[in-house]
């Protein structure tokens, strides 16, 4: 399952939703487009989704490019750097291309998640 990443005005980022978290993967997969307004954390770009979803194989570390979802506030985040999440998140996909796009992501631009 691939996805584009737009950060609009931007540039665009490939993806690819994978199986560590099948349940929540699909669950996002099945809902794209997605889009929000991002929010900056030390290397990690998250927005709020309108999907409520719970812990299913769960995470309280990172790699970079790691794409995944934090059930308790229900956030799409985005690690392109050394960042580790505040809590523990479902692993979903990684970006695959134009990871660096993400550096230049600053609060409040709109992102939009689809369907390649």
């Amino acid at each position: 399952m691939q996805l584009e990443i737009e950060v609009v005005g931007k540039g665009k980022a490939l993806a690819e939703l994978d199986d560590r978290n099948p349940e929540t993967s699909k669950k996002i997969y099945e809902n794209l487009p997605l889009e929000g307004n991002a929010q900056v954390w030390l290397e990690e770009t998250y927005f709020q989704i309108p999907i409520n979803l719970d812990y299913e194989n769960a995470s309280s570390t990172s790699v970079k490019g790691d794409l995944s979802y934090w059930p308790p506030g229900s956030a799409f985040c985005i690690f392109y750097g050394k960042s580790q999440p505040t809590s523990a998140v479902n692993h979903i996909g990684r970006v695959t291309n134009n990871l660096e796009l993400l550096k230049k992501v600053k609060e409040n631009d709109k992102i939009i998640l689809k369907v390649i």
